[in-house]
């Protein structure tokens, strides 16, 4: 007895040895679950895919791609908060749930700095001004005068806080007013610009791109500092009589609050090997979406400076918190 005792006191003090979280399963040892904000056909849908199908490659468990739009984001935002804090729940989120909507309302149903922890960035994109192809506005000016000799008759539609903002500081800039559309996502306004329901929506450029190839939009204008490599003749907001404006969308990951420090790190350095690769470089090419890969820390800083701008911007372009 005392034998056996002396052996199970050893194999306790060699359990209890081991490193944190050794004596548990390695992780991940089950389906991990990326929550989106958007519908199927967004930009950060597409990134979501792209990313679920290469983590699979990398981490050996099922990774599904799970869409929870509307409500401002809201919905998927609350859902990832109030998931089991232990890797297998992401939100892979654009700027608007973790950013822009801090801009946009008084009191959130979700802290967006308290209840996420920062996992990786991705990358970055601009966003463009389109209208439908057989618009009379063949230019940002065409656009703003029509604007100005009809105030308040012409309508846009937003899919995000993000594209709102955006949309009301063009207005803001440009002296003019338009009614606001909103939706459950770019993909629905889109749909709609391509039917004529509205009158012009700002969006990320890989969502438009396919509806101006298939001929049933035209491209205004671009909101980032430069002009795209795959749309040269579309100019920027800047060079279409609105200086200084720079607005770009980003997309990044984050677990719930206090996942342990050890899966995110394995998330993380996962997420930015993946983006750091020449596959994701030319996959985000595709749509004009630059690659800027950074892990927790760096993205905790960027997410509150972004905070601030998104706010500033909002002010600017008077936007009142609802």
């Amino acid at each position: 007895m005392n034998k056996l005792m002396r052996m199970l006191a050893l194999a306790c003090a060699a359990w209890l040895a081991l490193p944190a979280g050794a004596a548990r399963a390695a992780y991940p040892d089950k389906p991990i679950r990326l929550i989106v904000s958007f519908p199927p056909g967004s930009g950060t849908d597409s990134n979501a895919r792209y990313v679920a199908k290469k983590m699979e490659e990398r981490l050996g468990v099922a990774v599904t791609v799970e869409n929870r739009p509307g409500g401002n984001s809201f919905i998927a935002a609350q859902a990832v908060a109030a998931a089991d804090p232990d890797g297998y729940t992401l939100l892979l989120a654009s700027n608007s749930p973790v950013a822009t909507n801090a801009a946009m309302f008084k009191h959130l149903p979700y802290d967006p700095v308290k209840d996420f922890a920062p996992v990786a960035r991705l990358g970055f994109g601009a966003m463009a001004l389109a209208v439908k192809a057989d618009a009379p506005y063949k230019t940002v000016a065409d656009l703003v005068n029509a604007a100005r000799q009809r105030p308040g008759e012409l309508n846009f539609g937003s899919g995000s806080a993000s594209y709102q903002i955006a949309t009301e500081l063009f207005l803001s800039m440009g002296g003019i007013k338009a009614n606001h559309v909103p939706y459950r996502g770019a993909a629905p306004a889109l749909t709609d610009l391509a039917g004529g329901q509205v009158d012009f929506v700002f969006a990320d450029y890989g969502a438009v791109i396919p509806f101006v190839q298939s001929g049933r939009m035209r491209l205004l204008a671009v909101t980032g500092d430069t002009r795209l490599k795959s749309a040269p003749d579309t100019p920027t907001l800047q060079e279409s009589g609105f200086p200084g404006y720079y607005m770009v969308n980003w997309t990044a990951a984050f677990a719930p609050a206090r996942t342990p420090a050890a899966i995110i790190d394995t998330l993380s350095d996962t997420l930015v090997s993946i983006y750091r690769t020449p596959d994701a470089a030319e996959f985000l090419a595709r749509t004009n979406w630059e690659v800027f890969p950074v892990g927790p820390k760096e993205l905790g800083a960027f997410q509150r400076e972004e905070i601030r701008k998104w706010d500033e911007a909002a002010q600017r372009a008077g936007i009142p918190k609802q």
